[in-house]
């Protein structure tokens, strides 16, 4: 029981802080919500050896706790070394609510937090695992794990509503558990794009498209390289940014040989700010998605993004006035990057109204404050 007086106490976590939106909202709750009066402590794992650490890359000074056998990786003796010491940080920090971010941690969390007696469990979907990752019998399993969660849950967060409807369409949870609360990114700050350009040999009149992800399957980078490919028929000079690694770097680099230096793997970047300085157009080409991070950091800086229609990616990009929304086809993706690529009178349009919904939807304020009510909500009830 919480007396009026004490703050509310919020025990975030997340199987692992690798580069993506989960490290990003995580990072940016942990370090805000004590301006508005709730404490926070952070639970993570280690990263996989195939993933960049967003920590080291982009916020060294982050205050968490590394939680043994909390990552990756699924190993029963792993995962209940986690277990045990998801307890006893629960014991030890006696929070008013637990919150999980992704699917590992989301079980092992609440799991532990039902052990511990917490009565208000926060899960989100960030995305899901529901189609892309996994073969169909263990995508099975992972449904009939996440429908017996969802009734020992409090409250399910969706970064979007189309995420939501793919959730409950696989009968996990019911319609009055969801809230849905976007990710939120700072402004960017005013950069010299040529210093950028110089750095990654892009002469200044080159239009460049900029993907950044994990080079993992669902990501569909193969789709992004054909779609590409065609591109270069009709603009020659441009030139596409792939950030990132990931288990499919290398098949990616040979497919791409043909492009010649029209295609740059420049790894995981630290800064990603200098990139959308040069970027003319930020690209998503999953098979699934959440709502990514990328289009909205892209949006902030004025970038129209160029998304398949996947997860809540429509929710960011308004098709034909902050970018285009394209079906899951290589020949759809690359005549919407041409499309906008085309026309520097419209995407500068599409820039300026991309900006305008970032900074109405997406922002740090709006993600923290969101937060902050549902917990006094929580509370409350």
């Amino acid at each position: 029981m919480r007396s009026d007086d004490e703050p509310i106490r919020v025990l975030r976590v997340i199987a692992r802080m690798n580069i993506g939106g989960p490290a990003w909202q995580t990072s940016v709750l942990t370090r805000k919500l004590p301006d508005y009066g709730i404490e926070t402590r952070l639970l993570t794992g280690t990263v996989g050896p195939d993933e960049e650490d967003f920590v080291a890359l982009r916020d060294q000074d982050l205050p968490f706790v590394m939680v043994p056998g909390l990552g990756r990786s699924v190993r029963l003796f792993g995962d209940l070394r986690a277990l045990v010491s998801l307890i006893a940080e629960i014991r030890r920090y006696r929070p008013h609510v637990v919150h999980t971010h992704t699917a590992k941690a989301g079980v092992l969390g609440r799991i532990a937090s039902m052990l511990c007696g917490v009565r208000l469990r926060v899960h989100t979907f960030h995305g899901h695992l529901l189609r892309g990752y996994f073969p169909r019998a263990i995508t099975r399993l992972v449904v009939f794990m996440e429908r017996s969660l969802a009734r020992r849950t409090t409250t399910i967060v969706t970064v979007g509503d189309r995420v939501r409807d793919e959730v409950l369409a696989a009968g996990i949870g019911s319609l009055d558990q969801f809230v849905s609360i976007a990710p939120g990114v700072d402004g960017p700050e005013d950069i010299d794009p040529e210093p950028v350009r110089a750095t990654f040999d892009v002469p200044s009149t080159a239009p460049v498209v900029l993907f950044v992800g994990r080079l993992t399957r669902v990501k569909r980078v193969d789709r992004l390289l054909e779609a590409f490919e065609e591109v270069l028929r009709s603009v020659p000079d441009a030139i596409l940014l792939v950030v990132g690694d990931g288990e499919e770097m290398e098949a990616h680099r040979a497919s791409a040989v043909t492009m010649g230096r029209a295609v740059r793997f420049v790894g995981w970047q630290a800064d990603l700010r200098g990139l959308m300085a040069i970027a003319d157009v930020a690209v998503i080409s999953s098979d699934n998605e959440g709502m990514p991070v990328t289009l909205i950091e892209a949006a902030m800086a004025g970038v129209p993004g160029v998304t398949t229609d996947v997860g809540s990616a429509a929710e960011v990009v308004e098709d034909g006035v902050s970018g285009r929304v394209v079906p899951p086809d290589a020949h759809a993706l690359a005549e919407g990057l041409a499309e906008v690529l085309a026309d520097a009178g419209r995407r500068a349009d599409m820039g300026r109204a991309a900006t305008a919904r970032a900074h109405a939807m997406f922002s740090t304020d709006r993600l923290v404050e969101d937060h902050v009510a549902l917990y006094r909500r929580l509370l409350n009830r």
